[in-house]
């Protein structure tokens, strides 16, 4: 019983309380029954459009790199003929464990007007001039992508590492006996046999990145021109900074939880069609 007090407390309450909310109007503590109004402001709201716009880019862009690079790492480090693969395992998963505040503090000294990037590409002649990456929308767009790339592509690894590992070896050793190439006992046998890993990764990671906030504040605050405004750091802007509008903020917070909703239920059916 205790423990459902709490569950009840701490996750159905503030379900319930904020689905109340998502119907109401005004500023502030001064609001009113709107009924579906919120709805209806959702679409003639420009900044709304932007950040959902931004966030679904992001997830177009990001999730799919960033998942092949960790399946591509992960092949790499499962090689047994690899030296020091638990170095280069702990330096790539290292991101995922690192400050948050601490990193977004040294990738915008890394991208800043003169910052070591900057530096490096005019250093090679890549660039003659500057680039102005979190001053132009699409530069910026480009950092807060990297950023999280750095940060959750070895997080990825380890989930299809340990999958990797878990794979008899017996399976490669009858392709190698039949001259299968490496290539293809990778995407003929690793890739298959990983699909329910994948498809995890794939949902958490989509799910991470329609709720994505810290980057996008600590980097950009979601500048220039909301050019990397998220979902998360509207509501969080319409709720905190702004003038209050909590049933406005909540209705936005909506928006992701049907997303999320609609992702789980393409997990749903893939894993359907799997077992079948």
């Amino acid at each position: 019983m205790p423990a459902l007090i709490l569950l009840g407390l701490f996750m159905v309450y503030p379900i319930l309380w904020s689905l109340w909310m998502s119907l109401q109007v005004g500023r502030g503590m001064n609001f009113s029954f709107g009924g579906f109004a919120n709805i209806l402001r959702l679409t003639q709201d420009p900044v709304f459009i932007r950040a959902l716009s931004n966030t679904l880019l992001f997830l177009a862009i990001q999730v799919p790199i960033m998942l092949i690079l960790a399946l591509l790492l992960a092949n790499a480090l499962n090689d047994s003929r690899l030296w020091g693969r638990g170095i280069f395992r702990t330096a790539i998963f290292l991101p995922a464990v690192t400050s948050l505040v601490a990193y977004s503090v040294v990738f915008k000294s890394m991208f800043a007007q003169d910052g070591i990037i900057n530096q490096m590409l005019m250093g090679i002649h890549v660039i003659s001039d500057p680039i102005p990456w979190l001053a132009d929308p699409f530069w910026a767009k480009v950092v807060v992508i990297s950023a999280i790339t750095w940060r959750w592509t070895g997080y990825n690894m380890i989930f299809y590492l340990a999958a990797m590992q878990n794979i008899d070896r017996s399976i490669y050793e009858a392709a190698r006996i039949d001259g299968v190439p490496a290539s293809a006992r990778f995407w003929k046998i690793t890739v298959p046999m990983l699909k329910p890993v994948i498809l995890f990764t794939s949902v958490i990671s989509t799910i991470g990145t329609l709720q994505l906030f810290d980057e996008s504040n600590l980097l950009t605050a979601g500048g220039p021109s909301d050019s990397t405004l998220t979902l998360s750091l509207y509501i969080y802007n319409l709720s905190f900074k702004f003038m209050p509008s909590f049933g406005y903020a909540a209705t936005v917070s909506y928006v992701i939880v049907v997303l999320v909703g609609l992702l789980s239920l393409v997990q749903f059916v893939l894993a359907r069609d799997r077992r079948g």
